[in-house]
């Protein structure tokens, strides 16, 4: 899980130069579903082993629960059920992404955990390697993908965390989810 991997490797390996460094990101890749996806490692706060979800009832169906952080609740989404996807099955590779999503507030931020398959490595991609999100064909909402970037052979979706993990967008899903359970 704690591999960092350059996705361009033209020259040797430890020729870095200032401003490659500038023009490189890193991002933590993970499967859901089958697919690669990737989320930038500067939101990201830590990993951990699927366990002790608790279910918190009247939530979004995206929402599976809720875990005790070293004393902090942090709510926990299921990814897959918040592209429109079944929910992601637990196996003995599910982990639990800790990621630190902006709120309304300027400034201020929230953990949320998100549910994926497995956590494969920490990739570096050069920014030029970077291709804007497509208008059309995605699996996905298009405003939920920050680029598309190909390593390896395979293409990686680079994830919006501001996008998908929008605090005020769930909550929004927690009231139609509300109002359709009342109807």
């Amino acid at each position: 899980m704690n591999a960092l991997v350059k996705a361009d490797s033209k020259g040797p390996p430890n020729h870095v130069t200032a401003q490659a460094a500038v023009e490189e990101k890193q991002y933590l890749t993970f499967m859901l579903g089958g697919e690669m996806f990737s989320l930038s490692i500067l939101c990201i706060k830590e990993i951990i082993w699927y366990a002790n979800l608790t279910e918190v009832p009247m939530m979004p169906a995206c929402i599976r629960g809720v875990i005790n952080l070293r004393g902090a609740v942090v709510p926990v989404m299921d990814l897959s059920n918040r592209f429109g996807k079944p929910s992601t099955p637990v196996v003995k590779s599910t982990c639990i992404v800790i990621v630190e999503v902006p709120t309304a507030i300027e400034g201020e931020h929230q953990n949320m955990g998100v549910v994926v398959d497995s956590v494969q490595a920490v990739l570096e991609i050069p920014t030029s390697e970077i291709e804007p999100a497509p208008s059309f064909g995605a699996k996905i909402r298009p405003d939920f993908i920050e680029g598309i970037a190909k390593v390896a052979g395979k293409f990686v979706i680079l994830l919006n965390v501001a996008r998908v993990l929008s605090m005020e967008e769930i909550g929004q899903l927690g009231q139609v989810a509300a109002m359709v359970e009342e109807a």
